[in-house]
């Protein structure tokens, strides 16, 4: 069976698409509301996110920890962000290649809210996908990424909205 290489889900936030955009393109700050990544350290110069800005992102999934060098690809103010994930290791991103890209969409609602769309796509195309299907049940304990993304995807979201609601209310 082939394997699904992209999933997305959505969610209104209480916030303006430049808010979101804002804390979003902030790799720094992902850890506030991912289930699995623990924050991120800028390569060079700390600045606005921009296409060709490079950060290591330290995740953790149970007692498994790891390292991924991410790249952006997309810096589109109160619009769109995305990043590649090209390369990962325990303590460094030695070892490279395509794993995933991440992309974030805002779109106002007309009520002073943002519609935000996360979106996660497998890069392994060179992956057979028996192969893939078999890593990916091990490193998620039985299930597909594609599967395992749309519950990440979902808690995230979920956490974004908490947190800049939260922050708007304060």
């Amino acid at each position: 069976m082939p394997r699904t290489t992209s999933v997305s889900d959505s969610i209104v936030v209480g916030a303006s698409p430049a808010t979101v955009y804002a804390r979003v393109s902030d790799p720094t700050e992902m850890g506030r509301w991912s289930p699995e990544n623990r924050g991120a350290t800028v390569r060079g110069e700390r600045s606005a996110a921009h296409v060709g800005m490079v950060f290591d992102g330290r995740n953790k999934r149970g007692p498994l920890r790891w390292t991924t060098k991410c790249t952006v690809t997309a810096a589109e103010p109160g619009e769109r962000f995305a990043f590649r994930v090209h390369a990962i290791g325990l303590r460094r991103p030695l070892l490279r290649g395509p794993i995933a890209t991440w992309e974030y969409r805002f779109e106002a609602t007309g009520d002073g809210a943002t519609l935000v769309t996360e979106t996660w796509t497998d890069d392994r195309r060179a992956w057979p996908d028996p192969l893939a299907n078999a890593f990916d049940r091990v490193a998620t304990r039985g299930q597909t990424f594609a599967r395992f993304q749309r519950g990440n995807i979902r808690r995230t979201l979920e956490r974004l909205k908490a947190v800049l609601e939260s922050e708007r209310g304060a």
